[in-house]
């Protein structure tokens, strides 16, 4: 690949053979303005672009590059991998290692099954939920979003949310019926639809801490509501831990919570950078999957070597270096810097945060939910991210999504950030 192509050419030729010359559609920069960048490779908390251009990046892969972007160990494992084949088309032993790690991770994962992405585990948890209780509908929550399958592209979130089509075209309308959705944070609309749909849920999923509509935390005791009232209805309780998975906490927002769902989505973080997903759960539900039982999923690139190594060179390093203290701190840091900046501006600004995942609102609200969040001033926050992009920090590309940091990010980056951050919202 050259290297004095500029992500202008880039741009232009992409956009003559890919969809809105991206792959996928939050990249496009549609809800800031102006054309997305190119990168030409990362390091550490670093994106170098095609033209040359060094940016702090709190995207972070979406997720997976919590120890920062190419860590060597990682790289090492790949490269390890590589010399012994790309892809096998049978069993090999980093599947095995992976379930081992993923099950001593999450003590609520009994067996686990390998797929190729996020969408696969969330698609393949709700049909298995499907089969093992014999009913048909679900349950989802405005703003949350579990990829791009049929049945969850109904008031979603991440892309969807940010090009105002929170309800894809292409969705069967009979698909759409099966899926009730409710607000986020009320235990009482979800007790009022067990009792509209006496027997007929098969599953509520969620994101426990919702990411793809900038970062929302449950309100306390709302997850063990949700949990009890999931038992009382004998529907199972999905949880899509895709974004949160091994970044809040060893053991995802399950472990901060003590709550045991029933199925558990997984991926990001468990391939290290390369494509991964997975789902596991309750062993009684996880034996209805072919070739055991007569829920059917398959995958010819399931549990790929490269991505198994890759994510287990991560998953390893989470256990030797146990970073999570150290990223709530750099969270609590940028968090504090950005508030204080919009207090002395006069700025209404809400910083929602956990860990290493974090957003910012422009809003006078609280936001606990799809309305409060939606609330932001979008265009207050397009001026703020070109603001940021200009000084060489790059945000998520809309109002609406989850910010990432890594441990990479620790010293001369986030004290840089926190800078450039503090100038842009002071010249707003």
């Amino acid at each position: 690949m050259s290297s004095s192509v500029s992500s202008t050419d880039l741009f232009a030729r992409a956009q003559r053979l890919i969809p809105g010359g991206v792959n996928s559609p939050v990249r496009a920069f549609r809800s800031v303005g102006g054309a997305p960048f190119f990168t030409r490779s990362a390091q550490g908390a670093t994106l170098t672009t095609a033209d040359g251009r060094e940016l702090i990046d709190f995207v972070c892969t979406w997720g997976p590059a919590i120890h920062g972007h190419n860590h060597p160990r990682i790289r090492e494992a790949i490269t390890d991998a590589l010399s012994r084949g790309t892809s096998f088309g049978t069993p090999n032993p980093y599947e095995v290692e992976m379930a081992e790690l993923i099950a001593s991770f999450f003590p609520s994962i009994e067996k686990v099954r390998m797929c190729s992405s996020g969408t696969e585990a969330t698609m393949s948890a709700i049909r298995l939920a499907r089969g093992f209780t014999g009913r048909d509908k679900i349950i989802k929550f405005a703003g949350c979003y579990h990829g791009h399958s049929d049945s969850l592209l109904v008031s979603a979130g991440s892309g969807a949310l940010t090009h105002g089509h929170p309800d894809s075209a292409g969705v069967p309308a009979a698909f759409a019926r099966e899926t009730v959705v409710l607000p986020f944070n009320d235990p009482a609309a979800l007790d009022a639809a067990f009792a509209a749909n006496p027997g007929q849920i098969a599953a509520v999923i969620l994101e426990p801490y919702i990411g793809n509509v900038g970062f929302i935390r449950a309100e306390p005791g709302y997850l063990a509501q949700v949990r009890a009232l999931t038992q009382k209805h004998g529907a199972v309780l999905i949880f899509d831990e895709v974004m949160t998975g091994f970044r809040l906490a060893r053991g995802g927002v399950q472990e901060l919570e003590n709550i045991v769902p029933d199925l558990t989505c997984l991926g990001k973080i468990i391939g290290g950078g390369l494509p991964v997903g997975a789902f596991g759960g309750r062993a009684e539900i996880m034996d209805k999957l072919a070739p055991l039982g007569p829920v059917y999923q398959a995958g010819t690139l399931s549990g790929n070597p490269l991505a198994m190594a890759a994510g287990i060179a991560q998953l390893r390093l989470l256990d030797e270096l146990r970073p999570y203290a150290r990223l709530d701190t750099l969270g609590r840091q940028l968090c504090a810097a950005a508030l204080a900046a919009a207090k002395l501006k006069g700025i209404a600004l809400q910083a929602p945060q956990c860990g290493s995942m974090f957003s910012l609102f422009f809003t006078e609200r609280p936001v606990r939910d799809l309305p409060s969040a939606m609330s932001s001033d979008s265009a207050l926050f397009k001026r703020f991210f070109h603001a940021c992009l200009e000084r060489g920090v790059y945000l998520p590309p809309s109002a609406y999504e989850a910010w990432f940091l890594s441990s990479a990010h620790e010293g001369d980056a986030i004290d840089r950030a926190c800078d450039v951050v503090t100038t842009a919202i002071s010249e707003l």
